[in-house]
């Protein structure tokens, strides 16, 4: 008999958004470890050529996908040449988001819109394109969205972002249930406290890293290749009844909350 993993994502086209480093680039290159074809995504063109060298140095199969999902025009032209070059998306990950640690007061309305934009608005309408041609094409998907544990605590000095992240858990929710008929599977990861560039200050502070660290059950902060088998399952055929669910990737945060 011929195993073959549920897992395997082979022959399968793959969208992450926000991928050209941190836990973004981990789920790209889970995915093509997986056997994806992974459109790396981001603004930055040189962090994405690295990203995607780095992919084929292990021999996966990644190209570079450079545009600001923030930008609708941006968006749409993106998914025409995404069309064109390699079919209709089979996964995304709505991966990209944007952070703003700052007191309540100190926002000016412009700031959280922007929040709002990138963390909510952007998935909202990459997730719609998405799900536009899997209908079209009458093959289903997989949409994953990358929330936060934060929303399910909450924590000062991070109103916008909490706020922001929170919307998309409830967005994975509704669209579960919109597409479901569809065969589209729609869920998120919650990720907790890992070690990534964007967290290099808050682990290396001497009393803040440690505290987090105990405050989870593994007793660690997570390391960024450690998000990506999460994901690497829902976007697979191991999870394809499994949809409008949250996995939180925390090292058992919540549950010691």
């Amino acid at each position: 008999m011929r195993r073959v993993s549920a897992f395997s994502l082979d022959g399968r086209v793959a969208l992450v958004t926000g991928a050209g480093r941190g836990l973004g680039f981990e789920i790209a290159r889970g995915l093509a470890r997986a056997g994806a074809r992974v459109l790396v995504n981001g603004r930055d063109a040189g962090a994405l050529d690295d990203a995607v060298a780095r992919i084929r140095a292990e021999g996966g199969d990644a190209v570079s996908c450079a545009f600001d999902v923030a930008c609708a025009d941006a968006a749409a032209a993106a998914f025409e040449r995404v069309a064109a070059a390699h079919g209709a998306l089979d996964i995304l990950v709505n991966n990209v988001g944007l952070r703003d640690r700052r007191p309540l007061f100190d926002f000016a309305l412009d700031d959280v819109r922007r929040m709002l934009d990138v963390n909510l608005v952007a998935p909202f309408d990459l997730a719609r394109r998405a799900a536009g041609a899997m209908i079209a094409r009458g093959a289903g998907g997989r949409i994953v969205n990358v929330t936060s544990v934060i929303t399910e605590v909450g924590k000062p000095g991070d109103a916008a972002y909490i706020a922001a992240k929170g919307g998309l858990a409830s967005l994975t929710r509704a669209l579960a249930a919109e597409l479901g008929p569809h065969g589209i599977n729609v869920n998120a990861v919650a990720p907790g406290f890992f070690a990534t560039a964007t967290n290099v200050g808050i682990a290396a502070d001497p009393q803040t890293g440690p505290e987090l660290a105990r405050a989870t059950s593994l007793g660690r902060w997570g390391r960024p290749d450690e998000i990506a088998g999460a994901v690497v399952f829902l976007a697979s055929d191991a999870a394809s009844y499994v949809t409008g669910e949250t996995i939180a990737v925390d090292g058992g945060y919540l549950t010691r909350f």
